[in-house]
């Protein structure tokens, strides 16, 4: 099989690093570009670091992003203009802006995931089974933590897990979404979907979804341990995602969930 060559934005970030690090004992991958908002004097492997431009990304078959939306986008642009692939691991969009992804896709390959775990997705898949089978009689609220650096809240991966519900339910996950908090030692169940988000120490994340009728509760659970179980994920995306034409892709789709 002929190597991909990939390049990694935000190179840097805790991501972007562990990512570089599992392609270094990938043999399917070529490291070719690696970017952060600004240009440094510095290799990583042997790949000096750049900035997002046309010329940098002019050798990579697909991107991997690990950023923030307002860079995304700027990856976006130009992987549309030159053709390429993008995985897309970035958190924090707003709707508008799941719209424009929406739009790049239908010119590009895109997969998007706000969690590359294969246990978090599976957790999704089971907290949707759930919410379509407990009914309207159980109320839900979901609970996650990270460390103390991760900025946005409630985590892409809640919001992953908040829109399994809605799926559950077949209603639209905007008009379920509840109250937020942030560092609660409780948070109450309501009609809509609650979440509390805690940030502290160098947890890698544990995510948890609750359905309770009032008579007893149902607990979905996933913790992780390893960094690493998100870098290989996203390196099976892009595998997986060589091979397809323009759309808006999942790790569920890849997982072949129905």
């Amino acid at each position: 099989m002929k190597k991909i060559n990939l390049a990694i934005t935000g190179c840097l970030g805790r991501m972007g690093q562990q990512i570089i690090k599992s392609v270094k004992d990938d043999k399917n991958f070529k490291l070719v570009a690696i970017t952060e908002s600004k240009k440094r004097n510095k290799k990583i492997n042997g790949v000096k670091i750049d900035v997002n431009t046309e010329q940098t990304f002019k050798k990579a078959n697909l991107i991997i992003d690990f950023t923030v939306p307002k860079c995304t986008f700027q990856i976006l642009r130009i992987a549309t203009k030159l053709k390429k692939r993008v995985v897309i691991g970035t958190t924090g969009f707003t709707k508008k802006e799941e719209n424009l992804i929406k739009k790049f896709s239908k010119k590009i390959p895109i997969l998007k995931a706000g969690n590359m775990s294969l246990g978090i997705n599976l957790l999704m898949y089971l907290t949707e089974v759930a919410s379509s089978s407990l009914g309207k009689n159980f109320l839900s609220k979901i609970y996650e933590i990270h460390h103390k650096h991760k900025k946005d809240y409630p985590s892409g991966t809640a919001l992953m897990l908040g829109r399994g519900i809605a799926a559950g339910k077949k209603k639209n996950f905007y008009s379920l979404f509840g109250k937020k908090y942030l560092n609660k030692k409780n948070f109450p169940y309501g009609r809509k979907i609650n979440f509390n988000s805690v940030r502290k120490g160098e947890i890698i994340g544990e995510h948890e979804v609750k359905f309770s009728s009032g008579k007893e509760i149902i607990t979905l659970k996933h913790e992780a341990f390893d960094r690493a179980l998100y870098s290989e994920g996203a390196l099976s995306a892009a595998k997986w995602l060589m091979s397809k034409k323009p759309g808006l892709y999942s790790m569920r789709d890849l997982m072949n969930f129905k």
